[in-house]
């Protein structure tokens, strides 16, 4: 019969203060700060941030220190687009495409798509 192996479970947080670093990270909040507002400079996305925060620094969530992306990018003055914004945007586009190529089908999904976008974040507020 096997054993079941018990492995010790490192803590995620410590128990000093709820919103302290989770023990395994080794970046601290100032510097994940400084690295989403240096990408948000370079015109970055808060989605694009994340995950170069995920795959190149090893911080799976901003959200652990606390504070979202959004959050600290408006708190230092750098502009963020909306996701009905940019969404929109992609709607306009596909609607003067759509006048000029009356036959591209795969293009009326796309806006279908992106009208269901519009409407499920037009739900959620």
């Amino acid at each position: 019969m096997k054993e079941k192996i018990e492995q010790e479970k490192p803590d995620k947080k410590n128990t000093d203060d709820k919103k302290s670093k989770v023990v395994w990270t080794k970046m601290k909040q100032d510097e994940v700060e400084k690295i989403i507002v240096d990408l948000g400079k370079q015109g970055e996305k808060p989605a694009k941030i994340g995950m170069i925060l995920r795959d190149k620094y090893g911080v799976p969530k901003t959200k652990i220190y606390g504070k979202k992306i959004c959050q600290i990018l408006s708190e230092k003055g750098i502009k963020v687009e909306d996701e009905r914004e940019a969404v929109s945007r992609k709607v306009e586009v596909l609607k003067v495409h759509i006048g000029k190529n009356k036959h591209d089908y795969n293009s009326f999904r796309a806006l279908t798509k992106k009208l269901w976008v519009i409407n499920k974040l037009n739900k959620a507020q």
